[in-house]
């Protein structure tokens, strides 16, 4: 009963806020349009979660079709109009590399302060493009693409050196016990452990790792090593974060992996973080636990809207 009415409180709460936040919301650009997993349902999904906090507004930018070489050379997101580009775009499998052009702007927007959320499937992408991979840190890259970065027993970061170990991958999905390292305003307030399904953790990701603090992490059962799982990278004046948090695959309903309300709470939170607001999301009464998981029910699924 008690849990019930903290629940209530809680959501109360949120509504009352509400209006405050309308005048003030983070402006958010999401980035979809070609991907290996399925980045339509993903968006979806991501709409479903953050618009009815009433902290964002939400816009959503398609790339062209793979083919459409005329739309290509007029896609043009005007990243400097918002507080943070969520990108979930990658070019694997045939996908297109985002025009020079765009890339420049991208890279001016982050270096002069934006914020960058690189949403799961993104951290697989543009491994030609050099400030990419300065923005991302660690990417899914090939062993010999530049250092890894694993956590040992007694939670020290181990760099492990191109060429080492093997290419960035994971093993099956699974419930997962992540481990907040450190005191990072994203996670204040929060567990320090909780778990979460349905989570790949990233083996051997790899890249610059420049101006990189971990996060979290969690083990992986493959290689029986604990591997990041959530990092923040530096960039200009910018902020960049990356979890692996967020697999939609073709043919996922509702997947829990995104029903976690630790990963809904995470995701708003680190969206205030990247926009430079007070990460002031409250940590909900569902939070899951070290030993138990905290799957809500469905996401909305809103109208779509013009791109």
């Amino acid at each position: 009963m008690r849990a019930l009415l903290m629940a209530v409180l809680f959501f109360a709460g949120l509504q009352m806020a509400a209006p405050a936040a309308e005048t003030n919301k983070i402006k958010v650009l999401i980035i979809d349009g070609f991907s290996n997993h399925d980045w339509k349902y993903n968006t979806q999904l991501l709409r479903g979660i953050l618009e009815p906090t009433g902290l964002f507004e939400v816009s959503v930018s398609t790339t062209p079709a793979t083919n459409g070489v005329s739309e290509w050379a007029t896609w043009r997101p005007k990243f400097s109009d918002y507080d943070v580009v969520l990108q979930t775009y990658n070019d694997l499998k045939g996908g297109t590399p985002w025009p020079k052009e765009v890339q420049a702007a991208f890279e001016s927007f982050v270096t002069n302060g934006g914020g960058f959320f690189d949403y799961h499937s993104a951290n697989n992408a543009f491994a030609k493009w050099p400030a990419y991979n300065d923005m991302i840190g660690l990417g899914w890259r090939n062993k010999d693409f530049g250092w890894a970065i694993m956590v040992d027993t007694n939670e020290n970061l181990v760099r492990i050196p191109a060429g080492e170990g093997l290419n960035t991958s994971h093993g099956p999905q699974t419930n997962v016990v992540i481990h907040n390292l450190g005191e990072h305003p994203i996670h204040a307030g929060l567990p320090k452990s909780w778990q979460t399904p349905h989570l790949e953790v990233y083996y051997y990701a790899r890249g610059p790792a420049k101006n990189l603090e971990v996060l979290s992490y969690g083990f992986d059962p493959r290689t029986k090593m604990n591997w990041p799982t959530e990092w923040a990278v530096t960039y200009g004046k910018g902020r960049v974060y990356n979890a692996t948090f967020g697999h939609v695959w073709k043919g996922d309903v509702q997947p829990e992996a995104l029903r976690c309300a630790g990963v809904q709470t995470i995701m708003v939170r680190a969206l205030q973080w990247l926009a430079k607001r007070p990460v002031d999301y409250p940590v909900p009464p569902d939070f899951p636990t070290a030993d138990k998981l905290s799957i809500r029910s469905e996401i909305s699924i809103l109208p779509q809207t013009e791109h």
